[in-house]
């Protein structure tokens, strides 16, 4: 049987898209993107080729009414106005992260009706296999540094807090930090935070950076402090290796596989290892309190249900 590829459109042509999405959907025969939007005509016309439609708002390419999903990788203070279109349609829809630029609006997102998935795709690399994996009482180490200069972004200047904590906040809670308790949160300057979380179930350190070689690395101690796992990806060697030994970027790998497992749950499967709307609602919250510790000057703060809820 041949199965007919899920017919995606894609809002926000920007590097994301250009150099993440559109080769992963190359790699993924069960999605096609056939439509995109951006304000920017050079932008869209660029990625949408002689082949697929490309159109100046996100509604209006909802209302041509081509598409069975909607992927939006556009800025993050314009995910929501597009998920409540796409919730309109009754289109199944995944925003990239963060949710929201906030609690607040990744909280209206989960209200939604369908609710968007989000693209936390560290889920589908790094943080495979990890769900629960964290014992009682131990301590799970996580990093996530890139060189965003080298990536070129057109229009992406968020601080390490907003661009890539909230990845790694969604591996932690994900492999069962339990309720956030308490945390302290550290940032020399806005491409640089450090995140120390002490859950229900154990404590999480987070270390991100948007000016250092692109490096992921996960190590999971029991509560004796032994290494029961440990995970890289990226690195000075590992990219040497890369380059001799050229294949998928791990970025367009892990978003082939959730594009792969979004088009399951476009087709009414299972949506696996997909973000909710409330995934991402709990992690802008653990965020909203990192800022909070920011702007104590590093003081540690109460996360407990009430000082911010979840």
């Amino acid at each position: 049987m041949i199965l007919v590829p899920a017919r995606l459109g894609l809002v926000g042509c920007g590097r994301l898209a250009e150099v993440g999405y559109v080769p992963a959907a190359g790699l993924t025969p069960t999605v096609e993107f056939v439509a995109f939007a951006d304000p920017e005509a050079e932008r869209r016309d660029l990625l949408a080729g002689a082949e697929a439609r490309a159109h100046a708002t996100a509604e209006e390419l909802i209302e041509a009414g081509e598409i069975d999903g909607l992927v939006v990788a556009s800025p993050p203070d314009t995910h929501e106005g597009v998920a409540e279109l796409a919730a309109s349609a009754g289109l199944p829809c995944l925003v990239e992260k963060p949710p929201a630029p906030d609690l607040e609006g990744a909280r209206r997102l989960a209200a939604l009706e369908p609710a968007p998935y989000v693209g936390f795709n560290r889920r589908f690399s790094l943080g495979r296999g990890l769900r629960d994996g964290l014992p009682e009482g131990g301590t799970i180490e996580l990093q996530l540094n890139y060189r965003r200069f080298s990536w070129a972004p057109l229009e992406v200047r968020d601080p390490a807090l907003l661009d890539l904590a909230p990845h790694l906040v969604d591996l932690a809670l994900r492999a069962g930090l339990g309720a956030p308790r308490s945390l302290a949160a550290t940032s020399p300057r806005p491409e640089r935070v450090r995140i120390d979380i002490t859950g229900e179930r154990g404590r999480a350190r987070i270390a991100c950076a948007c000016d250092r070689f692109h490096r992921e690395r996960v190590v999971v101690r029991d509560a004796e402090g032994e290494v029961v796992e440990r995970r890289a990806v990226g690195g000075l060697v590992r990219g040497v290796a890369q380059r001799l030994r050229p294949g998928p970027h791990p970025l367009v790998a892990s978003l082939a596989a959730q594009l792969a497992t979004f088009a399951s749950a476009v087709r009414g499967g299972s949506p696996g290892e997909l973000a909710t709307a409330e995934d991402g609602a709990r992690v802008m919250a653990v965020i909203a309190c990192a800022a909070r510790s920011l702007a104590l000057g590093g003081e540690r703060v109460d996360c407990a249900e009430g000082a911010v809820p979840l």
